[in-house]
């Protein structure tokens, strides 16, 4: 995300390491796109509409990932869904489309490809995996989670979709008693120290547990492998059927 205050440092560190694809969001994509693309680096930059992704492909980045409203950690406020997003970027630019935003099943990478996608980003599937460096309570609580759990909120600064934990409810509480958004800033603290709680410190009450609506679709932990076999296979049998 571009909107981190490190995001400079980690772009000389991509650089440096000669990493050949960089994803950006949540800032402007002419910010590093052409310094990126100077070194070598295909960019892809995320959006949650199909104006972003117009100024994102005249910026030059080399392809577009749609991320619907399921999706989990920052968001955008248009509040659009996956199945209404992709379809329309598509429509709206010439480079390759990426769909994201709730997808964890190989019917649902299926619909997104009949949608017009040319791939799919999934993120909260792959947490409540055996190699995620996710902590066990955070893969926990997505296999226990029900539809509902999860809440786009913040919605007048940095719109973000949480678990709904205890930090939660006090930030839902502070934005309804009127709190303004430097007021749920200093809540916050520091954006990215609340996920290290929440994700990789195992605090799942206090911190930030950034996921998407797909939670309810994961009941199980299992190995990266076993979970890209089995959207494949359910891909592959639900082309079959239809």
């Amino acid at each position: 995300p571009l909107l981190y205050k490190f995001s400079n440092e980690f772009i000389d560190i991509c650089i440096q390491q000669q990493v050949p694809v960089v994803i950006t969001s949540a800032g402007n994509p002419k910010t590093y796109t052409e310094k990126l693309k100077q070194a070598g680096i295909k960019v892809i930059h995320v959006v949650s509409s199909a104006a972003f992704a117009q100024k994102a492909e005249i910026a030059g980045v080399d392809a577009i990932v749609a991320e619907g409203f399921e999706a989990g950690g920052h968001n955008g406020r248009e509040e659009t869904t996956t199945l209404v997003l992709i379809p329309s970027v598509v429509k709206a630019v010439k480079i390759p489309v990426i769909a994201a935003g709730g997808i964890a099943t190989g019917s649902q990478m299926l619909a997104a490809f009949a949608l017009g996608a040319e791939g799919v980003q999934i993120g909260t599937r792959f947490i409540a995996t055996l190699e995620s460096s996710a902590h066990e309570n955070f893969k926990n609580i997505i296999v226990q989670a029900k539809e509902g759990d999860t809440m786009l909120i913040l919605k007048k600064s940095v719109p973000t979709r949480l678990y709904k934990n205890e930090l939660y409810k006090k930030i839902e509480q502070a934005e309804a008693n009127g709190a303004t958004p430097e007021q749920l800033k200093q809540m916050l603290g520091e954006g990215e120290n609340k996920a290290q709680l929440g994700i990789f410190d195992g605090d799942v009450e206090n911190g930030m547990l950034e996921v998407g609506q797909n939670i309810s679709l994961i009941n199980e932990i299992k190995s990266a492998k076993e979970v890209v076999e089995e959207i494949i296979d359910e891909y592959s049998r639900t082309r079959k059927r239809i």
